[in-house]
């Protein structure tokens, strides 16, 4: 089988490369599964380099999202035969023309998507599930703020955010991205994403400010995004894209009666599996139900992998990249 390989941590990806390798057997408890898509997502690129917290032993195959059938079952698989049409998430290996992953780690893949949506909305949704609903409690009605909008994760919560019946105000770098989120989901507002936004969002709200403030970024954006809180108004902090670590004094928070929630959703389902199972329930029945609509940037073939990683590179991606083995 194909599958790219990471055999050394360096720079620019410069350790990896296609490779054929034994197709892999299934143990106990495990599934093969024939790989139809694989999404690309930042973790998969900084494991190339060793920039991640999860570091694979060498060599390894990246690749974390995936849809495609069963192919072959372990001993003590009950759960799924060969042909059923799946998706899941793996720590790694995805990016391959099988890979195998245990039978837990599988789902059924709603019909309403195809083989790249369903690669691509699982890690995504999710975030934007446990930001906006355990973390955020939205409300119909409430004004959400998300900044990087355009980002797989961002761009999820766009859409989540319009589903759960909330007026969505989305924060993106460069028209072209704005343009392209106006129509996809048609939130409330598009805007840019530049110092003075709460102006903005301050006049969009009719001085009130955003109930729910989903920010990836941190930096100079947390900092501006205290500015534009409403009172009761809960600040999710999901990343520091920005590369700077943000700090608050904490009389602003008391003043203005906000709070700062931290969001990590795979340790939510780890710390509580049985919210976590109602989690992964939800966002799955919304896809079947086409309450939300993932959306796929750019399907690359497995050999122009260099090209897919080089788009989120680039920050052009509005959404995610699927690669097809």
């Amino acid at each position: 089988m194909r599958a790219l390989q990471v055999r050394e941590l360096a720079a620019d990806h410069a350790g990896c490369g296609l490779v054929d390798l034994p197709r892999p057997e299934p143990g106990p408890g495990e599934v093969r599964v024939r790989v139809r898509a694989a999404a690309v997502n930042f973790p998969d690129l900084l494991m190339t380099r060793g920039g991640y917290q999860l570091k694979p032993e060498l060599p390894f195959t990246p690749g974390l999202e995936f849809s495609g059938e069963v192919d072959a079952l372990g001993t003590g698989v009950g759960d799924w035969a060969v042909g059923d049409a799946v998706l899941g998430g793996n720590r790694f290996g995805a990016m391959a023309d099988y890979c195998i992953v245990p039978a837990a780690a599988l789902r059924g893949k709603p019909e309403r998507l195809g083989w790249e949506e369903a690669a691509a909305y699982g890690v995504a949704y999710l975030t934007a599930w446990v930001s906006l609903v355990r973390c955020g409690r939205v409300q119909a009605g409430e004004w959400v703020l998300v900044h990087g909008a355009a980002g797989g994760v961002g761009l999820a919560t766009v859409d989540l955010a319009g589903a759960l019946g909330a007026r969505v105000i989305a924060a993106a770098s460069s028209a072209v991205k704005r343009e392209a989120i106006a129509q996809l989901y048609a939130p409330d507002a598009a805007i840019a994403a530049e110092p003075g936004f709460r102006e903005t969002v301050k006049e969009l709200t009719g001085g009130r400010g955003a109930d729910v403030i989903f920010d990836p970024v941190g930096g100079d954006v947390f900092d501006e995004s205290t500015r534009c809180i409403a009172f009761d108004g809960r600040l999710l902090v999901v990343g520091f894209a920005s590369g700077r670590i943000p700090q608050i004094s904490v009389n602003r928070p008391l003043i203005k009666g906000f709070a700062i929630v931290g969001v990590r959703a795979g340790e939510y389902g780890r710390r509580f599996p049985e919210r976590g199972a109602e989690n992964i329930a939800a966002i799955d029945a919304l896809a079947a139900e086409g309450r939300i609509r993932p959306h796929v940037h750019a399907v690359l073939d497995l050999a122009d992998w260099r090209e897919g990683f080089a788009m989120l590179e680039r920050r052009e991606v509005v959404g995610k990249v699927v690669l097809r083995p």
